[in-house]
């Protein structure tokens, strides 16, 4: 084999007829037996294989398939544009011819070296006789069964015939199977790849004679069983054996009433050429079928594809009942069923109309089929699936029993509609009376109604009527309403019988939406029809047909009419609750009163007894309710003019009372009016036996209000912008912006637009307001007053509310406060009123909360861009400012406020965004002032806590000033939830990044004053301890002086004389008297010696040395009379005795002193001056320095500065 380059010369033949690209020569020479096709599925003139041959390979044949003649080499030359081994394949083609015991080949072999670098297919033609079976042994490795290719490329296959590739089994290498069997007509095949090793023998050939497949079977006389083979598959006889008798057919073997026949079958598969149809007969009578089930032995013709059938008879006048215990589905005209198994279930009438139901095996419950008349069940079961079965039984047809209690003035009509002659309705009265056809219920107590059939709704229909019969002013029912209870799966027909005296209407009111008048013949597409008739003279007119939802809202009819509403069986009764009236006198036929709905409509009406003839000199008046701002016109579709005997046909029109306008049929009617009208139609006497009046026309609605025009011009208002938005339900209202339609507004801040409202009412549009105010640097911007700048006066619709956007740079802080003073957060409890509501919102749009004036809250700072939100209910009646503005440097936390609380009522303090949680990682604190004398009780009277993805939540309380907290707790500490605060301090709160829940906190502060008992407590130590400090010094300095006096006695005077010590004139002991007790002491006398003679005190006897005791009081008693003569005793030993305290009645009930009690006095103080040395004197001549020893309620409170915070 030579590839292009050596075949250079051959392709200068016919290089002109192709343009090739590979060119492949070789010589072939197929073996004896072998048939071998060279092709190519491409034209010829884009690849052909040629032979060459003459002298000097000149001569060249090209063809696009070339067979090649066995054992006759023949050398080829492939030239083809695409790639040689893709584009041709080669088929070698053999015959294995086989007698009825031998095959010749015997052993199956190829030509493995032959055209090895194409695509090759290997195929083996089996011919032997009749009834002879061929076998092909595989040499080498197995094979097994594949729907797929094949990874090595190697590709088997067997075929039962050349023309039959239905049949194809294909096979792959690698398997267990080692044999293939055929018959007459087989292919064998072998594909491969280009360039694959194939072997040189394949298989070993054995013929022998066709042992085809046997089965045994039984079949009882009620079951027939019909073996047919399909069209267009191999032959296959199929023979019974009945002993020696051997009966064979080759397309059908019928068998009945037979066991254990042996059933012989001529091919090795003939579940592939045969179907299997078995028909059972299940006869029954009106207590019991036989069989019992229907079923089949499942082992018996298993693989082939199946058709079963039972045929049941019934008696007249019997129900089947058929249970399937696995449960069918119900199953649409072209639903195929997911297993292959279909079954259908037909039952025939005594007319011979079949009805047929289609299913599929499952379904979520057994099924359980009530059947009436000859039945045929049949099942379509595919190879290889299992038949369920089913139990018949039969049973005395006792048709159906209800129990039927109808209203008063009411009457029941039960009729039939279908020709179905075993079916009777039944009351017991007390006889049994039954009825074919027909039968009324009038008797308002409970009666049992009995059918003969099972399913009587398919035969008979109901009608339920009731009388009305109204007085000259009322009627005795005037709330009409369907009976929903009675029948509910029959066809039903509710009539209602209206009258009143001759001389009035009856009238109805329908609910919103009314009702929509249809052509007398259609039906309503709820299936809930209604019509209204009235009764004539001249017989019966129809006024119309009508369904729910629709423009007629009352229609008024004579003397005297019947109103039905039909509705099918099986569907829920849900009627319109219309209510009757006794309407005023007229000498119309009807009439009708309509609401024309707003926007675009077009409504169609008809004449009473429409397509049919309008009745002779009678009239008709629509009133119709045109909303405002829309235009009319009126258009007859469709009109027929009788001939008129006398009088004329006329249309009047009637608007308000005014001019009535008259038309006939062919003038113009009224085109793009305004205003409710009324319409007349009037006819005259007629030609009856020609064509009479009729009219359908329609009435069509446009809207033709004139727009509200505004021309907003927003170039002067610093930072102003406008938005309005649709808030009603009117699909009406149409906005529009410079010619454009909209659904919400916007007019930026610094432009103009023509603004266009059309049909619009102000409660069905919002306006609202919006202005920036933009600060770059805090230490700049001035502040600045919160008021709503006057705004286009052709605004039609009120302001709704007016937003201030407010930026700060990233350090600055937003300072909000009142222009009245301050600011009370609505909250549970202390509600703001709807006068004024601010609502503050940080730039992200997060609330903050909603305020208004007058409260507790002096400042709010925000740490952030803020939006404030007015609405109040007349901004026109509002020119105060509503918020004073201005800026700050920042601050570290997210809000703060600034609280000074009342002491008449409690105050709450709320999170931002209550009671929704705070921001996260946000932080907010309140500086709270307490007054003087006053002390803050605190309460957190709701408090939630979040579960923490990142960082804490903290609560923290401290006194400013102060650096240590009162209270610090995270959302994992339980918090006190109450706390008292002596002064002013400071509440934070910060929130962490929750992973669930939320942090918000609401918190009670009430003020309360303090208690004053501290302040005396300690004014009373204070007083006591400088008391026994000045006793201290008494004592010391009377016992030195009794020791001077040992030393030197001294005199004594006392008013009026000279006492000595010794002269005893006291009569009782020192400690009886008080003649230790002091008018006055001169101090310099008494400290004057220790300041010169500083060996004073040594001299004085020790028994003086001891604490001082006396104490100094003012002296009251008489100075200028004689003191009576009082020896005083000797020195006693009670004399060493001391006392300490003053008794409790001196001590706390002093004297009033001479002079006023300065604050220095008070027991409160002490001069800084006076504590340098034991006596108690001043260190400097300078002002007093007190120092402050109690006084809880003189305490000075600290400035608030932001140093303190």
């Amino acid at each position: 084999m030579r590839l292009c380059a050596s075949c250079a010369l051959l392709g200068l033949l016919f290089v002109t007829a192709f343009d090739s690209s590979e060119c492949l020569q070789t010589t072939v020479r197929p073996d004896k037996g072998s048939t071998v096709t060279v092709s190519t599925a491409l034209p010829v003139d884009q690849c052909a294989v040629c032979t060459v041959s003459g002298a000097n390979d000149t001569l060249t044949s090209c063809h696009a398939s070339l067979p090649l003649v066995p054992e006759e080499e023949v050398k080829l030359l492939f030239n083809c544009s695409q790639p040689i081994e893709q584009a041709f394949t080669v088929t070698i083609a053999q015959t294995i011819e086989c007698t009825k015991d031998a095959c010749s080949p015997a052993t199956v072999g190829t030509q493995p070296s032959i055209l090895a670098e194409l695509s090759r297919t290997f195929s083996w033609e089996l011919k032997a006789p009749e009834k002879t079976l061929v076998g092909l042994d595989v040499l080498g490795d197995g094979l097994i069964g594949t729907f797929q290719p094949c990874a090595d490329d190697f590709q088997y296959s067997v075929t039962t015939s050349k023309t039959n590739a239905d049949g194809r089994i294909q096979y792959c290498r690698g398997g267990s199977e080692t044999r293939l069997e055929a018959l007459n007509g087989a292919v064998v095949s072998l594909q491969v790849k280009p360039k694959a090793v194939v072997d040189s023998v394949l298989f070993q050939a054995s013929a022998g004679p066709l042992k085809g497949r046997t089965m045994v079977v039984t079949v009882d006389s009620g079951t027939t069983v019909v073996v047919s083979r399909d069209p267009g598959e191999p032959e296959c006889e199929v023979c019974s054996v009945d002993g020696s008798t051997r009966d064979c057919s080759p397309t059908e073997k019928t068998l009945t009433n037979v066991e254990k026949l042996p059933l012989e079958f001529s091919c090795l598969k003939p579940q592939d050429v045969y179907s299997v149809k078995v028909v059972t007969k299940i006869e029954c009578t009106q207590s019991s079928c036989t069989p019992a089930a229907g079923e089949i032995d499942p082992d018996v013709f298993k693989d082939f594809k199946r058709s079963l059938a039972w045929d049941i008879s019934v008696p007249d006048r019997t129900v089947l009942t058929l249970d399937f215990p696995g449960g069918l589905k119900d199953m649409s005209g072209a639903e195929k069923c997911q297993d292959g198994s279909h079954y259908s279930v037909s039952t025939t009438n005594r007319e011979g109309k079949i009805k047929t139901s289609s299913y599929c095996k499952g379904g979520t419950a057994p099924r359980h089929l009530n059947l009436l008349g000859a039945t045929t069940v049949t099942a379509e079961v595919p190879k290889g699936s299992e038949v369920d079965s089913f139990t018949a039984k039969s049973a005395p047809r006792g048709g159906r029993m209800m129990s039927v209690k109808p209203d008063p003035d009411t009457i029941i009509t039960i009729s039939r509609v279908t020709s179905e002659p075993d079916c009777s309705v039944c009351i017991k009265e007390p006889k049994q009376k039954c009825e074919p056809s027909w039968l009324a219920l009038k008797d308002p107590s409970n009666t049992t109604v009995e059918f003969t059939c099972p399913q009587p709704q398919e035969v008979f229909t109901v009608e339920i009527n009731r009388d009305i019969d109204c007085q000259e002013t009322s009627c005795s029912g005037n709330i009409v309403q369907a009976e929903s209870s009675l029948f509910p799966d029959f066809n039903r027909t509710f009539t209602w019988d209206l009258k009143v005296v001759s001389t009035r209407t009856f009238q109805l009111d329908f609910p919103e939406p009314g009702m929509r008048q249809i052509p007398n013949e259609d039906t309503c597409p709820d299936e809930h029809t209604y019509s209204i008739v009235t009764y004539l003279r001249t017989g019966v007119a129809t006024i119309g047909t009508f369904c729910k939802g629709g423009t007629v809202s009352s229609i008024l009819a004579r003397y005297k009419g019947r109103v039905s509403l039909q509705v099918p069986g099986d569907r829920k009764l849900e009627p319109v609750d219309f209510k009757l009236s006794v309407g005023p006198e007229t000498d119309m036929v009807a009439i009708m009163k309509v609401n024309l709905p707003r926007g675009v409509s077009n409504t169609d009406f008809l004449t009473a007894n429409y397509p049919r003839d309008f009745p002779d000199d009678e009239q008709m008046q629509w009133d119709f309710a045109v909303p405002g701002m829309h235009n009319y016109t009126v258009h007859f579709s469709d009109h027929t003019a009788p001939e008129c005997l006398s009088k004329e046909v006329e249309v009047e029109y009637q608007k308000d009372k005014k001019k009535v306008t008259k038309l006939t049929l062919t003038d113009s009617q009224p085109q793009h009016k305004q205003g409710n009208f009324n319409m007349v139609l009037r006819n005259c006497q007629t030609n009856r036996t020609l064509q009479g009046l009729t009219l359908n026309y329609r009435v069509s609605v446009l809207r033709s209000g004139h727009p509200v025009l505004c021309d907003v011009d927003l170039t002067g208002g610093k930072g102003v912008s406008l938005q309005v938005e649709k808030v009603g339900s009117d699909p009406y209202c149409e906005m529009s912006v410079n010619s454009k339609v909209e659904e919400k507004i916007s007019v930026a801040a610094g432009a103009k637009a023509s603004l266009s409202f059309l049909d619009c009412p102000n409660e069905d549009v919002r306006l609202t307001a919006s202005r920036v105010i933009e600060c770059q640097n805090v230490t700049s911007c001035s502040a600045t007053q919160l008021t709503v700048p006057k705004l286009d006066s052709c605004l039609p619709m009120p302001l709704h509310s007016f937003t201030w956007h407010i930026k700060i740079p990233q350090d600055g802080t937003v300072d909000l406060m009142s222009p009245t003073g301050s600011l009370r957060q609505s909250l549970p409890g202390q509600e703001c009123n709807r006068s004024v509501s601010l609502h503050v919102a940080e730039g992200d749009g997060f609330s903050v909360g909603d305020f208004c004036h007058t409260g507790m809250i002096q400042k709010v700072q925000v740490h952030s861009n803020v939006s404030v939100t007015a609405t109040v209910p007349d901004f026109s009646k509002t020119r105060e400012p509503f918020l004073n503005v201005s800026f700050s440097q920042e601050i570290p936390e997210t809000i703060i406020y600034r609280v000074r609380p009342e002491d008449s009522s409690p105050t709450l303090l709320a999170t931002p965004n209550w009671p929704d949680g705070m921001q996260p990682s946000s932080t907010v604190s309140w500086i709270v002032t307490v007054p003087s004398q006053y002390e803050a009780h605190m309460q957190f009277v709701n408090l939630s806590q979040p579960k923490c993805l990142d960082r804490h939540t903290a609560i923290k309380v401290r006194m400013l000033g102060d650096q240590e907290e009162m209270i610090s707790r995270r959302e994992d500490e339980v918090a006190e939830d109450k706390l008292t605060v002596p002064r002013s301090f400071y509440l934070n709160m910060s929130n962490c990044i929750p992973e669930e829940g939320i942090f918000g906190a609401m918190t009670n502060i009430v003020l309360q004053k303090k208690s004053n008992l501290l302040a005396i407590l300690l004014g009373v130590a204070g007083a006591i301890l400088l008391l026994l400090i000045v006793l201290a010094v008494v004592c010391f300095v009377t016992k030195k002086r009794k020791k001077d006096k040992q030393a030197e006695e001294a005199s004594i005077y006392i008013g009026k004389g000279i006492f000595r010590p010794s002269d005893r004139h006291f009569s009782k002991t020192r400690s009886d008297n008080d003649s230790h007790v002091y008018a006055s002491i001169d101090e310099s006398m008494m400290y004057g010696h220790l300041l010169g003679d500083s060996s004073y005190a040594d001299s004085i006897p020790d028994r003086f040395n001891g604490l001082p005791v006396d104490t100094y009081n003012t002296f009251t008693g008489p100075s200028d009379t004689a003191l009576p003569a009082i020896k005083e005793p000797d020195h006693e030993p009670e004399l060493e005795r001391f006392q300490t305290f003053l008794d409790p009645s001196e001590s706390f009930n002093l004297t009033r002193p001479r002079t006023p009690i300065d604050r220095q006095d008070s027991l409160g103080f002490q001069d800084r001056r006076m504590l340098d040395n034991e006596l108690y004197t001043f260190k400097s001549t300078g002002d007093m320095n007190t120092i402050r020893l109690s006084g809880v309620d003189m305490e000075p409170q600290p400035a608030i500065t932001e140093d303190s915070l």
